[in-house]
């Protein structure tokens, strides 16, 4: 593809923002050591086994076309239909496919050729490693902007999930809204992206550098709890915070005070109304986290374990595909608990970061922390 105004997706074109994208991740980027921040390759929380060995498996020129910033993998996969908005080579995707199963389907949507061309060399060799008959796994050009025009069905996933992606579109309010299109009725948007700590400035804004290192487009993360919600999501529930550094002295100076961090967010597809708070109690049938299930920061469920959760969450566990892995009853005394928890569900990314970060051990430097590196580079400190 040309760098020209393109119309891959029928109607929808390329704004200077798409062209600079395509060309910044398509032909400046050859490996994820070519980023100038740590913006796309984030500390995030310890990887769980069985996703390790599902990265283990996918190819290394795969995994050295990762721009990630975070780990964008939800519970309770099997057989689930997915898409990845951004999906790039193809790292999450060819992850999900083998966590998904063969009767699981993963689509992975992209705007930029070179990272499609790498992702689609190895549909045949990762179907071949995860024993399948068949792919399970696909992959389309297109704008996250605009999924339908793509060829991408509406209420057709379970799931949909973004890594480091939303923030390089020019128009977030309609990358959530054609998220909510495609998702079924109690559908999950399951995503990691890059906020920041105020609106940012034009002069940042228009910064090629900063916008391809996924801190141009940040979004300042109070605007994300809005657009949320007028596109129709239940209120986004925060997963987990990573601080990011800019040690670019250059990049710095234009950023001046402005603070970032990636957050791993999750937003529902459910129905509206009053929600009622009540009592679970999580069965333990969610593989890889069957002993514990923390379903954001606020959450964790032991199996076994009575929890009385906000009726919002209540909501979002009725309606979606945790529907059958909770006993519910109504809670046992006035909800003024619950009141109060509503209350609190909307938590400051930076404040849940900077928790996250003092309870780290101190490593000397060591990138034995930052899971994504560790994931993405065969360095001696990650081995």
């Amino acid at each position: 593809m040309s760098d020209d105004k393109s119309a891959c997706a029928k109607g929808f074109t390329d704004d200077a923002i798409h062209v600079d994208v395509k060309d910044y991740y398509g032909k400046v980027l050859k490996s994820s050591s070519d980023l100038k921040t740590n913006a796309c390759v984030a500390p995030s929380k310890p990887i769980p086994p069985f996703i390790r060995q599902a990265l283990k498996k996918v190819h290394p020129e795969v995994t050295a076309r990762y721009y990630g910033c975070g780990l964008v993998v939800p519970e309770c996969l099997e057989g689930c239909r997915i898409l990845d908005l951004g999906s790039g080579s193809g790292r999450d995707c060819y992850m999900l496919s083998d966590l998904v199963g063969e009767k699981g389907q993963v689509i992975g949507i992209d705007m930029t050729e070179d990272q499609l061309e790498v992702a689609r060399a190895y549909v045949d060799y990762h179907t071949k490693e995860f024993g399948y008959k068949t792919p399970n796994i696909s992959f389309v050009q297109g704008y996250i902007e605009a999924l339908t025009e793509a060829g991408i069905e509406k209420n057709s996933f379970d799931i949909v999930i973004s890594n480091c992606v939303v923030n390089l579109s020019p128009d977030k309010r309609r990358v959530l809204a054609e998220a909510y299109s495609v998702l079924k009725d109690g559908g999950e948007l399951y995503f990691s992206d890059v906020y920041s700590s105020g609106r940012l400035t034009d002069e940042i804004k228009n910064h090629k550098v900063l916008w391809g290192e996924c801190l141009g487009g940040a979004l300042w993360w109070k605007d994300l709890l809005q657009l949320a919600e007028e596109v129709g999501f239940s209120p986004p529930r925060l997963v987990s915070g990573s601080v990011i550094t800019v040690d670019n002295k250059e990049l710095q100076d234009v950023l001046g005070d402005y603070k970032f961090v990636s957050a791993t967010y999750r937003l529902f597809k459910v129905p509206k109304g009053n929600p009622k708070s009540c009592q679970v109690i999580y069965n333990g049938n969610i593989t890889g986290v069957e002993e514990i299930f923390e379903f954001d920061c606020q959450y964790k469920f032991k199996a076994g374990e009575v929890v009385e959760v906000d009726g919002e969450l209540a909501t979002i566990l009725t309606s979606s595909r945790f529907k059958d892995d909770f006993t519910f009853k109504p809670p046992e005394s006035p909800c003024e608990p619950c009141v109060a928890k509503i209350k609190a569900a909307v938590v400051d990314p930076f404040e849940l970061a900077a928790q996250l970060e003092k309870q780290r051990p101190a490593t000397g430097g060591s990138c034995s922390t930052n899971t994504s590196c560790c994931s993405t580079k065969s360095s001696s400190c990650c081995k």
